[in-house]
C-alpha cells in the first residue's frame, strides 16, 4: 500500500529504502533490463483488443507505466497507471494475480513506482476502459513520493527546476511539449516541402555576429583563445548560400546574456531561414506559410484565444509602414526625427524617461515599444525599419533612409524578422565599420565586423531574403501561455543557495 503522505519527506524515503532493501532480500530485482510492450496505454484506450461493450477481451496485452493512484478493496484493488500524458485504469485481484503477486503489489509498491502488467481489457459498469491484471512486474522502484497526488505540481519555482515531477504530475504540461514538437516538426516540414536544406553552424563561434545582442563568453583551452556561444546564426547561414546552397535553414540554440522575463530566456530557439533570388516580400509569404500550418499542426486552427482575447491568423496578415504606425499612434514620424537628431526632444515630448548616457537605437526602440507595440494585436507585418538598427538589410529600393526589414507583430509581441539580405561586400563593410565605432562607446548591444563574412560576401552573395522566427515565443502565442518557462523544458533559473 502507499505510504501516508503526511509523514516527513526523510521518513519517506526511508521507508521506501527499506522496502527496496527488502525486495532485493527476496530476490526480487527492482531495476530489470527491459519489459516486452504489446500495447501503450493510449493504444490500448484507442483501439481496445477484441472488445465489445458488453464483455471483456480474451486478447493478452502487455503494458507499462507510473502508478499514480491505488483504491484498496480488500481482495482487489482499482489503479492508476500513466504512460506520458495517458492514465488507465487497472484491477488488481487476489485471485488473480496470486498470493505472491499481491502481496507484491499491496505491500511493496508505493505510488510513482514503475510496472509492466500482463492481462486482458474489460469495461466497468460505469463503462471504464479498464486493464484486468493477471501478473505484474516491478520495473522501477522510486525512492521518492510524487507530489501531492491530487492537485498535481502546483509550485511554479518547483515545477521549472525539475521539470520531471511536472510532466510526471500534470498530464496537460506533457501535452503542452508534446504541442511543442509538432510545431517544430511543421516548422521543418513546411521549409522541406519548399526545398531548403537544414544545416547546422558552429555554436561555438570566434566572434559573435548576426544580432545586436551581449553574448556569453567562454575559453578554449587548447586552442588559447577566446570564443563566444553564438547569437544568432545568420552570418555562416549567409556564407551557404555563396557557396550555392540557394535555399538553406537551420532551427537551433542562441544564446544571448541578456536579462530574464516572461518573454526572454537567455537561451532560446530560434528558425533562421534564406532564399538566394528573393527578397523581404517573399519573405512575409513564407513567414505566413509557417506560421500558419504550424497553428494547425498543434492547435487545428486559426483562431486562437490569447490572454482571454480572440486572435486569428487566417492569411493574409495585415501590412503597415513603420513610419505610418509611428505617425498614428505617437503623433509624428520618430524614423524622421531620428534622423534630424531629434530623437531624444520626441523622448521627452511623449513624457518618457531616459537617461542621458542611453544609446539613440534604445531610445528608439522605448518610443516604439510604448508607443506602437500595445496596438499590434492583429498579426501584423510591420516594415521598412530605420537604416541605423538594420546594419545586414539592404536600403529600400525607394524610400530614402529607410531599409527592406520587416517584423512580425502578433497579440503585442515581436514572433520574426526579415529582410532583403545586404549582399554588397563594400557597403556592409562600411556599416560594420560603423557599428564598432558605436561599440568603442561603450554600446555592447552592436553588430561587430566578422572578417571571415566580409571576405565571403566579396566572393559574390545572390539577391536573397532572409527569415528568423522565435520558436519559443511562437509556441507561447499558439499554445496558450502566459510566460516563455511553460514552452521551454528547462528554463534558466537562478542557482539554489
Amino acid at each position: 500500500m502507499p505510504t501516508p503522505a503526511a509523514l516527513p519527506l526523510d521518513q519517506l524515503i526511508a521507508q521506501r529504502r527499506k522496502k527496496l532493501a527488502a525486495l532485493i532480500d527476496s530476490g526480487v530485482n527492482p531495476y530489470p533490463y527491459r519489459f516486452e510492450r504489446t500495447h501503450t496505454l493510449q493504444q490500448l484506450l484507442k483501439t481496445p483488443p477484441n472488445l465489445d461493450s458488453e464483455k471483456e477481451s480474451t486478447a493478452p496485452v502487455r503494458t507499462a507505466g507510473r502508478l499514480m493512484t491505488i483504491r484498496d478493496m480488500g481482495k482487489s484493488c482499482f489503479a492508476h497507471i500513466a504512460d506520458g500524458p495517458t492514465r488507465l485504469q487497472i484491477y488488481v485481484k487476489k485471485d488473480v494475480v496470486g498470493e505472491k503477486g499481491y502481496a507484491l503489489f499491496q505491500n511493496d509498491l508505493d505510488l510513482g513506482d514503475i510496472v509492466g502488467l500482463e492481462g486482458t481489457m474489460f469495461r466497468t459498469k460505469t463503462n471504464e476502459l479498464t486493464l484486468r491484471v493477471a501478473a505484474l512486474t516491478l520495473l522501477a522502484k522510486s525512492l521518492r513520493p510524487l507530489p501531492e497526488k491530487w492537485h498535481g505540481l502546483k509550485d511554479v519555482e518547483t515545477r521549472y527546476r525539475q521539470r520531471e515531477l511536472d510532466l510526471i504530475s500534470n498530464p496537460a504540461a506533457q501535452t503542452l511539449f508534446i504541442q511543442r514538437s509538432q510545431l517544430i516538426r511543421s516548422l521543418r516540414k513546411t521549409l522541406d516541402s519548399q526545398g531548403f536544406l537544414e544545416v547546422e553552424t558552429p555554436l561555438l563561434q570566434a566572434q559573435a555576429g548576426g544580432a545586436a545582442a551581449r553574448p556569453f563568453q567562454t575559453f578554449h583551452n587548447a586552442l588559447q583563445a577566446s570564443l563566444y556561444m553564438r547569437i544568432a546564426p545568420e552570418l555562416y547561414l549567409k556564407r551557404l548560400l555563396v557557396g550555392g546552397i540557394d535555399r538553406v535553414f537551420e532551427i537551433g540554440r542562441v544564446f544571448r546574456n541578456e536579462g530574464i522575463d516572461t518573454k526572454h530566456n537567455p537561451e532560446f530557439t530560434i528558425l533562421e531561414a534564406y532564399q538566394a533570388y528573393a527578397d523581404y516580400n517573399d519573405m512575409m509569404t513564407l513567414c505566413e506559410t509557417l506560421i500558419t500550418e504550424a497553428a494547425q499542426s498543434c492547435n487545428k486552427s486559426l483562431s486562437l484565444l490569447v490572454h482571454e482575447k480572440p486572435l486569428s491568423l487566417q492569411p493574409p496578415f495585415a501590412r503597415a509602414a513603420l513610419t505610418d504606425l509611428f505617425i498614428k499612434y505617437a503623433g509624428q514620424d520618430v524614423i524622421k526625427a531620428w534622423r534630424e537628431g531629434r530623437l531624444r526632444d520626441v523622448a521627452s515630448n511623449l513624457q518618457l524617461s531616459i537617461e542621458g548616457n542611453t544609446p539613440e537605437h534604445k531610445v528608439f526602440d522605448r518610443i516604439f515599444d510604448l508607443k506602437v507595440k500595445p496596438h499590434l494585436w492583429e498579426p501584423t507585418f510591420v516594415t521598412d525599419y530605420p537604416l541605423q538598427i538594420s546594419p545586414l538589410a539592404k536600403k529600400h529600393r525607394s524610400k530614402p533612409d529607410v531599409v527592406e526589414r520587416f517584423e512580425l507583430f502578433m497579440a503585442g509581441d515581436e514572433i520574426a524578422n526579415a529582410y532583403s539580405e545586404l549582399n554588397d561586400p563594400v557597403d556592409q563593410r562600411a556599416r560594420m565599420e560603423k557599428q564598432l565605432a558605436l561599440k568603442k562607446t561603450g554600446d555592447e548591444e552592436v553588430e561587430v565586423a566578422d572578417e571571415s563574412f566580409l571576405t565571403a560576401l566579396e566572393q559574390g552573395m545572390p539577391p536573397a531574403g532572409g527569415l528568423g522566427i522565435g520558436v519559443d515565443r511562437l509556441a507561447m502565442l499558439l499554445l496558450g501561455q502566459t510566460s516563455i518557462r511553460e514552452v521551454i523544458l528547462f528554463p534558466l533559473l537562478k542557482p539554489e543557495i
